[in-house]
């Protein structure tokens, strides 16, 4: 998402500019997709899976690597630095219960993706749909394998220096969120349900594979500030610790 004059898959050019207020398409014939290492068969339940999002200015097409951990090398460009336009996610199983989580990077690291933290909150928001019918087309041997994944909550992990913009939001099922419509429906949780404590098989990876913390300025692996998370019509402040997880 290209934003600062960019967002996502998002080139602000005059002709992207025009798609601000129109209906965000995802175009399968623009995506690549890279399997690093991961076996298309395997159940994320039982191996990491992430996904990386990026998405190049020259070419226009998007890049999906799938793999154990975020694909760092796919993030090193100067471009991407400065642009912040990445989308990374992880397949994470709690309490049994399967959920995708998504993270995109709002503001912090430089002044000028502050200053348009509300814009790239806005276009985030209107793309995100097309990120995870990427996710969904890039990865559809794991879905047919496994179409009740379908049916897993979706997380979207908004990070900012900027409390408002600061958050997580539920948007429903991956079937829901990806839906032709483009409508989704916050479900009643409110909050993303914690793994275990203790050691146990019902909760998988014991560790996020996403190195991003919820607030700008905290060390990773260290304690979350509070976060805005968003469920049906209520705001929680929810303070995470991941060391009370380990």
């Amino acid at each position: 998402m290209k934003i600062f004059c960019h967002c996502y898959v998002v080139s602000w050019s005059s002709v992207h500019v025009a798609r601000l207020f129109g209906q965000a398409i995802f175009e399968a014939s623009k995506l690549n997709v890279l399997f690093l290492g991961v076996d298309e068969k395997k159940h994320p339940s039982k191996l990491p899976r992430t996904y990386t999002l990026t998405h190049s200015d020259i070419t226009a097409k998007l890049t999906l690597a799938i793999s154990h951990s975020i694909n760092i090398s796919q993030l090193q460009g100067w471009a991407n630095r400065l642009y912040r336009d990445e989308v990374v996610a992880e397949w994470k199983k709690v309490k049994s219960k399967m959920s995708l989580h998504v993270h995109c990077h709002i503001s912090g690291g430089h002044l000028l993706l502050d200053f348009i933290a509300e814009l790239r909150y806005f276009i985030f928001c209107k793309e995100l749909p097309v990120v995870l019918k990427a996710f969904v087309h890039g990865d559809e041997d794991l879905l047919n394998n496994y179409p009740e994944l379908q049916n897993a909550l979706v997380w979207i992990y908004f990070h900012s220096n900027i409390p408002e913009y600061n958050k997580v939001e539920c948007w429903g099922s991956l079937r829901e969120a990806t839906s032709p419509d483009g409508c989704r429906t916050l479900t009643c949780e409110s909050i993303p349900e914690l793994p275990c404590v203790n050691e146990c098989s019902c909760c998988f990876p014991a560790a996020s594979m996403i190195p991003w913390t919820h607030y700008h300025g905290t060390s990773h692996g260290g304690a979350d500030e509070n976060v805005a998370l968003v469920g049906r019509n209520d705001v929680t402040k929810y303070i995470y610790n991941r060391k009370r997880n380990k």
